[in-house]
């Protein structure tokens, strides 16, 4: 079993109050575990003396058993909260964000949150106000390549409420898990205490006015971008990926759930990372240790835009390693080839 069949026949089922079925009535946590043939998740209700509740948790068990598996042993709670609570970001009283752009990649290692902190730069550098949320509770990046990571993030009272106030380093209002944990241990959350970190992250800090707002993922597709596409709404995803044909399958997947008619946001475009490599001592060389052309030619069979290649040179490496992203130097041609991505996207809006 795995949480999409469990979704699945969840549509199955109808919440009589509104004759919408328990997903489009927003009563499904997201909460779902799965051991084996045992499986557990929340339904939530408007008040704890709903007359329907009996009837719709049996309903609901009825359906795991018919449309996933009969010997299923399930187990349904039930939580008394009053529904739509998933706020929009043009709803989030703190975050007021023209474009709200998630930068994904199928798989870890191909340099997303490089990207990620360049194009936030490049875009702060062409005047335009950003914000960039580091949401890979697991690995966080962007404090150190923001050279920031012994930053600790202060509340401050706001409309009566006490807000996270992001850092601000480069021109880029930032957050991310990596500035409240211990850099040297490791994150070892569930991932429903993964999301509700990451909705704290938005919900709970004072973004302000923002034209540009980044969302640096984790790889992969999980319980965080289903929580980010319920609580913001998303204007556009950038897809990250290398040439090498392993990274192209999951960059495919990648693709396939932004298009997805549940997810539906929109996919900017595919940015083809380390497509080859130049030694600073042979600038005019090119080596393609990853493969050829794999990210244009993915894009070209998924119909979306290439948005660049951009090659794997040391002093990229070098920029996020050190806390100075290379979009930050004037006149670097690989600083050209970020604004020139940035141009891109500017120009789909």
């Amino acid at each position: 079993m795995y949480p999409q069949q469990i979704i699945d026949a969840l549509q199955h089922v109808r919440y009589p109050g509104t004759g919408k079925n328990l997903i489009e009535s927003g009563m499904l946590e997201d909460d779902i575990r799965i051991s084996g043939l045992e499986v557990s998740f929340s339904l939530i209700f408007e008040k704890d003396n709903d007359p329907f509740r009996k009837s719709v948790v049996k309903a609901a068990e009825t359906a795991i058993h018919t449309y996933v598996d009969e010997n299923a042993a399930v187990h349904i709670h039930t939580k008394f909260v009053k529904q739509n609570m998933a706020p929009k970001s043009d709803s989030v009283e703190n975050l007021r964000a023209g474009q709200v752009i998630a930068i994904h990649s199928g798989k870890g290692g191909v340099g997303k949150s490089t990207i990620s902190a360049n194009l936030a730069i490049a875009l702060a550098k062409m005047g335009y106000r950003v914000g960039l949320l580091d949401a890979d509770i697991h690995g966080p990046s962007i404090p150190k390549m923001f050279h920031t990571e012994g930053c600790r993030p202060i509340s401050t009272p706001v409309n009566g409420r006490n807000l996270i106030e992001p850092i601000e380093q480069y021109g880029v209002k930032m957050l991310s898990i990596g500035f409240f944990v211990d850099p040297q241990q490791a994150v070892v959350w569930r991932g429903g205490m993964a999301s509700n970190a990451i909705k704290q992250l938005i919900q709970d800090a004072n973004w302000g006015e923002l034209d540009y707002f980044l969302i640096d993922l984790p790889p992969g597709t999980s319980d965080i971008h289903l929580t980010l596409v319920q609580h913001l709404h998303l204007t556009g995803a950038i897809v990250v990926t290398t040439p090498q044909p392993v990274a192209l399958v999951d960059a495919r997947k990648g693709v396939d759930m932004f298009c997805n008619e549940k997810i539906n946001v929109p996919v900017l475009g595919l940015i083809e990372n380390m497509a080859w490599f130049t030694p600073a001592e042979l600038p005019n060389n090119r080596y393609y240790i990853f493969g050829k052309d794999g990210g244009k030619q993915l894009a070209e069979e998924l119909n979306i835009p290439l948005l660049g290649q951009v090659p794997l040179v040391q002093s990229i490496r070098e920029g996020g390693d050190e806390g100075t992203p290379i979009a930050l130097q004037d006149g670097h041609p690989a600083t050209q080839m970020f604004e020139d991505i940035c141009q891109m996207i500017i120009d789909k809006q």
